[in-house]
């Protein structure tokens, strides 16, 4: 399917060399860790409260829509004026609302009391990877490192999904159940202002020039047929996330091992990461589209079969599969954003991306959550195989979309170091 070019790739060695890059990595990585211990934290504290997986994954599912309506305007404004003047004020309300969260969970509210609070502390989630993503787009522009970057990057996620998950239900249910929220807050509050702090590496704000050229230039990166595809395709892959959360949860919970759900879903996550260092690894010769067509095929098999899973040996096992083949999706969708739209649109256009992930992820929690209280257990793994078929169905009738328009000489192998877009 793949083969490497006779120019290997520049590596992830060279990337980090790049200068000033430590000085957003290192607070970026841990300000990032609570996107992955936020909707876990949720559902294990409100199940453990209510005692209903169903209710759980519905306050999971109000912060992970309010993230993914908020998250594109946030993206929009960090774009237009600046990463530090939106991160300053989010981590402040994203820390109190999930602790208001946690107190309301722990008095027993009523489940509107929950959603009310859910809403700010996902509208209110520091979209910091792509405010990383945008940092690498900036020093990296025309770059052979561009794409690098971008498995870097999803490597990065992936390692947040193994930690965060892993951390989280550690804390819930050998410390105490409302440990893991309040360790996301401390997370975020620290670890965001740290990054808002680095001036000096943020891409120029728009508003920051000519009125005029700004007025020109900045055009909504929903507007771009292709960020649509892809934001189908990110939903898809968020209900895998989501459904995984939760129908893990509950399999564990049934067979009286609830500590080996940080495990599964690491494992899961482990085959992501480790997907993703071979695809940075990689010089593809084929073009991302066809890629990320293939691997989405990929992805939707594997999830098929998580359903009829019924020991942890094998759902570890499929659910590894299932990981490697999230991380070529995830890289790929990421690279064709730099081709897709203007710099002055890249923060929105990711933020839109990380959104639909946290979109399909609320969604799945929700049903999942359902599905697990009302069938048998395990039916919740339905709904990562019904997320990704649907998504794929669009891919596939919608991929010419992702082929960005002619400009004078275009890309055709998917690898042009001499295009004059990043696109790597």
């Amino acid at each position: 399917m793949a083969s490497t070019v006779t120019e290997p790739r520049p590596g992830y060695g060279q990337l980090l060399r790049t200068p000033r890059a430590w000085t957003f990595l290192l607070p970026g990585f841990a300000a990032r860790q609570p996107f992955a211990m936020l909707t876990i934290s949720i559902v294990l504290l409100v199940q453990h409260t209510t005692g209903s997986y169903g209710v759980a994954g519905a306050v999971s599912a109000v912060t992970g829509v309010s993230m993914a309506v908020f998250a594109p305007f946030g993206g929009k404004l960090a774009d237009r004026f600046g990463q530090r003047a939106v991160l300053l004020p989010g981590v402040l309300v994203h820390t109190a609302s999930v602790v208001t969260l946690t107190v309301l969970a722990l008095s027993d509210a009523p489940l509107w009391a929950l959603f009310a609070a859910a809403v700010p502390a996902g509208a209110s989630t520091p979209q910091i990877g792509p405010m990383v993503r945008a940092r690498w787009g900036v020093k990296l522009q025309g770059s052979p490192l561009a794409q690098t970057a971008a498995a870097f990057e999803s490597v990065t996620d992936e390692l947040t999904f193994v930690l965060g998950p892993l951390v989280a239900t550690a804390l819930c249910t050998g410390v105490d159940p409302a440990a893991g929220l309040l360790a996301e807050a401390g997370l975020t509050l620290v670890g965001g202002l740290l990054f808002a702090a680095q001036k000096s590496t943020q891409p120029q704000p728009s508003a920051a020039g000519d009125d005029a050229h700004a007025r020109v230039e900045h055009v909504s990166a929903l507007r771009v047929p292709g960020v649509r595809v892809l934001i189908v395709t990110f939903l898809g892959i968020g209900t895998v996330f989501g459904g995984m959360q939760v129908s893990l949860a509950a399999f564990t919970e049934s067979i009286g091992q609830p500590g080996l759900n940080g495990v599964l879903y690491g494992t899961f996550a482990a085959g992501n990461m480790l997907s993703g260092v071979a695809c940075g690894a990689i010089a593809w010769k084929i073009a991302p589209q066809r890629r990320l067509v293939l691997g989405y095929a990929a992805l939707t098999l594997m999830a098929s079969g998580l359903w009829a899973a019924h020991s942890v040996p094998l759902l570890a096992g499929l659910g590894l599969l299932v990981g490697v083949c999230i991380a070529p999706a995830l890289i790929t969708g990421y690279t064709l954003v730099d081709s897709l739209v203007s710099p002055t649109a890249r923060t929105e256009a990711f933020t839109w991306l990380t959104g639909a992930v946290a979109l399909g992820q609320a969604a799945a929690v929700t049903v999942a959550g359902q599905l697990e209280d009302r069938f048998w257990d395990g039916a919740g793994f339905l709904v990562p195989l019904g997320g990704t078929a649907l998504a794929l169905t669009v891919l596939l009738t919608l991929r010419s979309r992702l082929t960005p328009k002619s400009s004078g000489r275009t890309v055709a192998r998917g690898v042009g170091h001499r295009a004059p877009v990043t696109v790597d």
